[in-house]
């Protein structure tokens, strides 16, 4: 019946260790991975290690509260599934977390089946963010960090996947040379060996896939 979720990576912030490691063990096993974080902080980086398909957290927690780790994630990620678990029925936190866009609002205690029953209706939403469609029927793999051209694998360096990565999570703005440098190399190198660089990337895929304007930075094209 769960055989979905073998593809999941959950993160789960709940900093009562008894009812974390209780839930962990109650479900876990049906995921790819389930990560326990304790407290805000380490829920933001396991997000940032581990890019979960669905993040659950509990509200009231030390370092960030539940309400504060979700106003981060969403300046990063603004389709992460995110379930709030509370003790209580706070009105006032409901709406906070509406407007965060939490996904669902359990009350403790939480039968785990009826959450694993709730995160099969996410699959859909999940397989759809999974997958980012691209210019000239290139398609970008989130999750695995893939890059498709008519659903076959083209053989990316892992800076050349970095990029690309990084291009997408910014695919807003245009980023400068500077912050491209720093990201790939992680060192200001010179600007010669970026446009090489940008060029072998493009000789691989496609010219009109990375996009660049003169005195702003590069982009990609979706």
């Amino acid at each position: 019946m769960y055989s979905q979720f073998k593809k999941i990576t959950i993160v789960l912030a709940e900093d009562e260790k008894k009812l974390a490691i209780a839930m962990k063990s109650a479900i876990g096993e049906y995921f790819y991975k389930f990560i326990v974080a304790y407290n805000g902080e380490e829920a933001l980086e396991a997000y940032q290690k581990y890019k979960p398909n669905i993040l659950i957290t509990d509200i009231l927690m030390p370092k960030l509260t539940g309400l504060e780790l979700m106003k981060e994630l969403r300046k990063v990620d603004k389709e992460l599934p995110i379930i709030i678990l509370s003790a209580h029925s706070d009105r006032d936190k409901l709406l906070q977390a509406i407007d965060f866009g939490v996904t669902k609002y359990f009350i403790k205690p939480i039968d785990p089946d009826e959450l694993l029953d709730y995160i099969t209706t996410l699959i859909p939403k999940i397989e759809k963010n999974r997958v980012i469609k691209l210019r000239e029927n290139f398609s970008f793999n989130i999750k695995t960090r893939e890059l498709y051209l008519n659903n076959f694998s083209i053989k990316l360096t892992k800076r050349e996947v970095n990029l690309l990565d990084f291009l997408l999570q910014q695919k807003e703005y245009m980023a400068n040379n500077k912050i491209i440098k720093r990201v790939i190399w992680n060192e200001d190198v010179s600007d010669e060996r970026l446009r090489t660089f940008i060029r072998r990337l493009r000789a691989k895929t496609s010219k009109s896939l990375i996009i660049n304007s003169s005195g702003l930075g590069y982009g990609i094209a979706t």
